[in-house]
C-alpha cells in the first residue's frame, strides 16, 4: 500500500505561481521595450527628409507655390560639398486637373534643380535657384545656404486665367535630393556619396480655385 505524499500538492502549486510570475515578468518586459521602440521609430520618421510646410496662394495673375524640404542635409553631404562636391535638389512639381470618374488632366509639369557649390577661396557658399530673376545666391552662411537650397518661395506654377472658377485641383510634389554628379569614375574617391541620394516620399494638396 502506498501512502500519498503530503508535500506533492504544494509542490505543485508553487511551480504553477512560478509559472504565472514568470509569464507576468515577460510581457512587462515586451511592453517596457515596445515603449522605448515606438519613440526611436517616430525619432526616425521625423529624421527622414521630407517636404513640409506647403501653401498654395495667388498673386494678380498666377498661382504660386511655396515648401521647403526638412532634414535634407547631412553632415557628411556639408562635407563633401566644401571638399568641391556639388549638392543637387531636383523638385519635381505637377499640377492636375481632376474631374470624378474622368482621367485627371496635367496642366502644368515643372522640374527646378537647386545646386550647392562651394568657393574655397572666397570660403562661400553658392546656391543655383533658376527660379529666380539673378539665378544665384552667394553666402558664407551655411545655414542661409541650405534654407536656399531647401525651400521654394513663391514659385509660378500656371497663370489664373486657366484655371476654373470652383474646379478641383491636386498639387503634386516630390524632390529628389542630392542626385549623383560626379563622373563615374571618380566616385571610388568619395564612397559615402551613395548615402546621398534620396527620394521623399510625394506629397499632394487638393484644393479647389
Amino acid at each position: 500500500m502506498i501512502s500519498p505524499n503530503p508535500k506533492a500538492r504544494p509542490r505543485q502549486k508553487r511551480t504553477i505561481r512560478e509559472a504565472a510570475i514568470f509569464s507576468f515578468a515577460l510581457l512587462c518586459v515586451l511592453f517596457l521595450g515596445c515603449l522605448f521602440l515606438l519613440p526611436a521609430t517616430a525619432r526616425a520618421e521625423e529624421e527622414s527628409a521630407n517636404i513640409s510646410d506647403i501653401f498654395i496662394t495667388t498673386s494678380q495673375d498666377d498661382l504660386l507655390l511655396f515648401c521647403s524640404i526638412k532634414n535634407g542635409f547631412t553632415r557628411e553631404m556639408i562635407e563633401g560639398v566644401r571638399n568641391g562636391i556639388p549638392v543637387t535638389f531636383t523638385f519635381h512639381i505637377e499640377l492636375e486637373k481632376t474631374v470624378k470618374n474622368w482621367p485627371d488632366m496635367t496642366l502644368a509639369e515643372m522640374t527646378i534643380e537647386h545646386t550647392l557649390t562651394f568657393d574655397a577661396l572666397k570660403e562661400e557658399y553658392r546656391v543655383s535657384l533658376p527660379e529666380l530673376r539673378n539665378g544665384t545666391l552667394d553666402t558664407d552662411s551655411v545655414d542661409k545656404a541650405i534654407d536656399a537650397m531647401s525651400e521654394l518661395n513663391g514659385l509660378r506654377i500656371i497663370n489664373r486665367n486657366e484655371l476654373e472658377p470652383d474646379a478641383a485641383y491636386a498639387l503634386h510634389v516630390q524632390a529628389t535630393l542630392a542626385e549623383k554628379t560626379l563622373p563615374l569614375n571618380m566616385h571610388y574617391l568619395v564612397p559615402f556619396i551613395s548615402l546621398w541620394n534620396h527620394e521623399t516620399d510625394k506629397r499632394t494638396i487638393e484644393f479647389r480655385y
